[in-house]
């Protein structure tokens, strides 16, 4: 729940912060205090549109800040942290407007786009009030607010609807992707096969290239590898045309070795040196050895060579066409394989398919229907439960349906009765809320037929009847417009109602609601004949009850008032305190 909010330099506010409790807390003052303020700083706080005008004059900024108290595995918390900030010892959100209009946020204590306040928001506020605040705009929160009303039926049916449509979107796309194939698919197969069977005639083997680039170096350079693997070998073991002052490396080291014999067993530094001298000669006896079967195996075979650079020549041009080596050839001719196989099958495919398809369809159909029919059951259901309410938030007259219906479509799904409608992944069905506010209205839609009171009231109803904690804070403004006597009673006793299994803040001008509050703060405005301020204070005892008196009849030092609103509190105290 939201615990603490403080609002700097919006409007007439200079500077109040209000600690929030659990349940109903009410927002009072007189007219002009900047009661909506608060409002407005909380839409602010959860990513509403900033207005420069909205800055107290003169000043060079407004800040909102909040501190919301979230367990770990809420959304909200996930959200934030995804967006790097913190909740652990709680959530911070702060939103900045600059007079020039700029705005900034921040969330756990981290720089965010004021578009991450709003996401945040969705989990943790609903505010209603204002038409542009208000959450049933969105025509898809109708059905959404539905469904939740629903409860298991409604999610059962919508889940197994969903599945269906699923499983023949898929197929239905695939079918429509094979058919469009046609003539390009024969075209397809015909360039394929042709590349497999110049691969095959070709039959380039994995690392070919590299072995016969190889190759070609070796033949190309025949004389010269020879000549100089015979000279090396001719100056370690000598030959006949060997200069007879010139002697060979495996003959010095064996005279170096025998010089040091007979003196190196007196002294096992020079015994080892001798060593590593035999070594030497060793090493150089095989090296000569495979000297001269290198040079024996050297041939200039120019034929040879011929062949290796035409077959390179080969290799090249499959190369430049088909991969970057022999394995990427390779490679392709697999999926080339593999896309011929598909492509050859294809109307073997599209025949299964087809029946697939229809099947699919049908199975969507009857999920459909099922699914418009658990709504129907649920909009009927809750249209009864919210006139109820309407009753006690003075809108008797008020008529409410929730319609559930199909959007006429001539390329979407056929019914079993022959009609075509629009499948959407959520059902075939358009739901809205309609509402006739006065007897002998026609219902329409209900942010088109209802005021800003009347729209706050019936949230209210809605809330109350549907409210399913998927929002913990609920804010009204503007809900008591028009409401007054017994009425107002029946106002406060359904916002206290609400308030047991969720945090409610309410701006209200009637001491009716106020007396049911869990919180009462009082918005107070004060002047200097220059500027004007507003700050807010939390009331209770005798100054609730003065504050309560004023709003009842606007005397706080009459003693008939003040009984009167003493005993609304001490009246409604058990309602209060029944949480």
């Amino acid at each position: 729940m939201l615990t603490r909010i403080r609002i700097q330099r919006l409007g007439v506010i200079e500077d109040a912060e209000l600690e929030l409790s659990p349940g109903l807390n009410v927002i009072t003052g007189e007219t002009g205090a900047g009661k909506t303020m608060v409002v407005s700083g909380l839409g602010l706080l959860f990513g509403a549109r900033a207005d420069a005008g909205m800055v107290r004059a003169g000043a060079a900024s407004a800040v909102v800040e909040g501190e919301v108290d979230v367990p770990e595995a809420h959304p909200a918390a996930a959200r934030v942290e995804a967006a790097g900030g913190e909740t652990q010892d709680g959530l911070i959100l702060v939103r900045t407007v600059s007079a020039e209009g700029r705005s900034r946020a921040h969330v756990g204590g981290r720089a965010a786009p004021v578009g991450v306040l709003s996401e945040v928001g969705q989990h943790l506020m609903a505010v209603h009030g204002q038409a542009d605040q208000w959450r049933l705009r969105a025509p898809d929160q109708h059905r959404v607010l539905l469904d939740a009303f629903g409860g298991a039926a409604v999610h059962s049916a919508r889940d197994a609807y969903a599945t269906a449509h699923r499983d023949w979107h898929a197929a239905r796309e695939e079918l429509v992707r094979l058919s469009s194939l046609g003539a390009e698919r024969t075209l397809r197969v015909n360039l394929l096969r042709a590349a497999l069977e110049e691969i095959e005639a070709i039959d380039p083997q994995e690392g070919e290239e590299d072995d016969l680039r190889a190759e070609e170096q070796r033949l190309a350079h025949a004389d010269g590898l020879r000549q100089a693997a015979e000279t090396a070998h001719t100056a370690l073991t000598g030959g006949d045309d060997t200069v007879e002052e010139i002697r060979p490396v495996t003959e010095l080291l064996a005279t170096a070795s025998q010089t040091l014999g007979p003196v190196a067993e007196h002294d096992p530094a020079l015994a080892g040196l001798r060593q590593r001298l035999d070594e030497l000669g060793y090493l150089a006896a095989d090296l000569a050895t495979e000297l001269a079967a290198y040079s024996s195996d050297i041939e200039v075979d120019p034929a040879r060579l011929a062949g290796v650079q035409e077959r390179r020549s080969v290799l090249t041009g499959l190369l430049r066409r088909y991969g970057e080596s022999s394995a990427a050839v390779l490679a392709w001719a697999r999926e080339a394989a593999g896309e011929v196989a598909e492509l050859d099958g294809a109307d073997d495919r599209i025949a299964a398919l087809t029946q697939d398809e229809t099947r699919l369809r049908e199975a969507v159909v009857a999920a459909g229907a099922e699914l418009t029919r658990v709504r129907q059951a649920a909009a009927a259901d809750l249209g009864r439960k919210v006139e109820a309410e309407l009753a006690h938030l003075a809108m008797g007259s008020a008529r409410l349906e929730v319609s559930v219906t199909q959007r006429p479509d001539e390329q979407g799904l056929e019914l079993a009765d022959g009609q075509r409608v629009r499948a959407w992944a959520h059902g075939l069905d358009e739901v809205e809320i309609m509402l006739a506010a006065n007897a002998g209205a026609q219902p329409r839609t209900v942010t088109k037929a209802a005021s800003g009171g009347e729209l706050s009231r019936v949230m209210l109803a809605l809330e109350v009847v549907s409210a399913q904690g998927d929002v913990p804070t609920y804010v009204f403004d503007e809900v008591d417009a028009g409401v007054g006597g017994a009425a107002a009673l029946d106002l406060g006793a359904r916002l206290a109602l609400l308030a047991r299994t969720a945090q409610v803040v309410v701006v209200t001008h009637l001491g009716q609601v106020a007396a049911f509050a869990d919180r009462h703060h009082v918005v107070h405005k004060s002047s200097d004949g220059v500027i004007t301020a507003s700050d807010v204070s939390t009331v209770d005892g005798a100054d609730r009850v003065a504050e309560i008196a004023r709003m009842l009849g606007g005397v706080t030092d009459s003693a008939a008032a003040l009984e009167h609103a003493r005993e609304l509190v001490e009246e409604h105290a058990p309602q209060r305190l029944g949480r």
